[in-house]
């Protein structure tokens, strides 16, 4: 037994189906052609065998029509032939060329079902994992919320939010006539800017309790609440903050806002310049009314609750909070509604 080389895949023949070309031999219209012509030369030759004229000087004189007579009737035979036969390949060749067709819009129906079925394109995929991520987000939340609060020493001592706004519907009296109030620390500068920034990862223990104090206090946890949305919304369509870059607007602006002020005047908070990300926040702004909503609560509940964070924050402490998640997000929807114009 010997060992026989490896067939190059060249060497192979190839099944080309409705794409190769048949081999034709004699097709019908030849076989009828050959048929005709074999007779007519036989009953040339039969007339001329039987019937040939005596006269020498009329035989010299009709030779050319006799040979019209003789051929011209065999080229007009072969002519229709070659017309039937032409028509035939024309219509055999429009047959293959449309089975080709068939069968290419077949395979990519298939190939497009099968994609939409199996094969996730790489949108679906990030849409999947930043699902099952806010999932993990949502469980740690819910872990770290049923845990004992633990104290961890932080810069700013004085209370991020003052409680003169505070309705007493909001926070009912506790027994003995302690009110709600009393009975909750107030939430500090650093653990407020720390909750609009959301933690970093599932790891991120500090995070999580800065978070969960202020979903505890009741001026934070409307706009905590309303940036979270927001944030999950933008990140369908693969906006993330962490992705932009904004340009540092000074304390002083901060503040004109925080007073009411509008339009060019605080045009310089409006830091965000990536063009994909303001088209794509744009469009949704137009076509989805529930992100539209979610977005006009959110711009509400900051610009509520940054007016009272101003009153009592330094320079230093609005600088932290201008880097937040939260906050590029209120700049980038800022220009996108027209705030700054």
């Amino acid at each position: 037994m010997t060992d026989q080389p490896p067939q190059h895949p060249q060497d192979k023949p190839i099944d080309l189906g409705v794409y190769s070309r048949p081999d034709r031999g004699l097709m019908a219209a030849d076989m009828i052609a050959i048929g005709l012509s074999v007779l007519w030369l036989a009953g040339v030759g039969i007339y001329f065998l039987g019937f040939r004229p005596d006269d020498q000087e009329s035989t010299r004189s009709g030779y050319v029509l006799s040979m019209l007579a003789v051929f011209l009737p065999i080229g007009l035979i072969w002519i229709g032939a070659t017309v039937a036969k032409t028509a035939r390949v024309m219509r055999e060749e429009a047959a293959r060329l449309q089975a080709a067709i068939d069968a290419m819009r077949n395979a990519y129906i298939t190939q497009s079902q099968t994609a939409g079925m199996g094969i996730k394109p790489a949108v679906e995929k990030k849409l999947d994992e930043i699902a099952a991520s806010q999932k993990q987000t949502e469980s740690a939340i819910a872990t770290f919320a049923t845990t004992r609060e633990t104290r961890v020493p932080t810069k700013g001592n004085h209370p991020a939010l003052t409680q003169d706004g505070v309705s007493t519907d909001s926070q009912p009296s506790l027994a003995l006539g302690t009110p709600a109030r009393a009975a909750t620390p107030p939430l500090s500068v650093d653990d407020f800017i720390g909750a609009l920034n959301f933690p970093e990862n599932e790891d991120d223990a500090e995070g999580f309790r800065q978070l969960r104090k202020a979903l505890a206090a009741n001026e934070s946890s409307q706009l905590v609440r309303a940036s979270q949305d927001v944030l999950t919304l933008l990140s369908q369509d693969g906006i993330y903050m962490d992705d932009l870059r904004p340009d540092r607007s000074r304390p002083e602006l901060w503040r004109q806002f925080a007073a009411g002020a509008r339009g060019r005047t605080i045009a310089g908070l409006g830091g965000i310049h990536d063009r994909s990300s303001l088209a794509l926040a744009s469009g949704r702004m137009r076509s989805d009314p529930v992100f539209r909503d979610a977005v006009h609560h959110f711009l509400r509940q900051f610009d509520k609750t940054f007016a009272k964070f101003s009153d009592s924050a330094t320079d230093a402490d609005i600088i932290r909070l201008a880097d937040t998640r939260t906050a590029r997000a209120f700049m980038l929807m800022g220009r996108v509604t027209g705030t700054f114009d």
